[in-house]
């Protein structure tokens, strides 16, 4: 699916892309990865590869912004610059429905990462590798299947299993709410004649 073909998801990730310009002039760190959450939802629903890479690319600004001392290297205010283009240029492109557009800014804003040098490029192409993993396993956390999670994020399963098997999400029994004891005790309650 892509991110046009549904107009309620096209709205969201507009409103997320002005958020992220925001977020990003004030450094909102918190604001970025909200709106990088509330984009792998709708992504894990839809199963849409556009709302992937948006959630991908925010959650990995964050990261990024995150750690303040990347602004002190001499590459940084180029990189800064170029991606802020992208994600306005992203905006636009969503916008006027114009896919190719849209999908090619996100790809500059992945590419940015050519500008630097150094650690500092080395670095932050490793916060965009680790990006995509924490996004796989969020949506491998809403039930899809860890091939189709893999395939959706361009990782290998191997990389998800990891990665799932360190945070414990694949333990996680989400359908007990409460011990069976308390259960039946509440049962017994609701039909206790007084």
């Amino acid at each position: 699916m892509s991110v046009l073909e549904k107009e309620e998801e096209r709205e969201n990730v507009i409103d997320i892309l002005r958020k992220t310009k925001k977020a990003m002039k004030t450094k909102d760190v918190v604001l970025l990865k909200e709106l990088s959450s509330r984009t792998i939802h709708s992504a894990s629903i839809y199963k849409d590869v556009d709302s992937v890479m948006v959630a991908v690319v925010v959650y990995a600004l964050s990261k990024i912004l995150e750690r303040k001392k990347y602004t002190t290297y001499k590459d940084w205010p180029k990189f800064f610059e170029k991606v802020n283009k992208a994600i306005e240029k992203a905006l636009i492109a969503i916008e006027n429905k114009d896919l190719k557009t849209f999908r090619a800014s996100l790809k500059e804003i992945r590419s940015a990462v050519n500008i630097l040098s150094g650690r500092l490029k080395k670095y932050i192409k490793e916060v965009f590798r680790k990006a995509k993993i924490n996004k796989a396993s969020r949506i491998y956390e809403h039930g899809i299947s860890a091939s189709q999670t893999a395939k959706l994020l361009g990782i290998t399963e191997f990389e998800l299993a990891e990665y799932v098997g360190n945070t414990g999400i694949a333990d996680v029994d989400l359908s007990i709410t409460m011990p069976i004891e308390k259960r039946i005790k509440l049962a017994e309650s609701l039909f206790e004649e007084e």
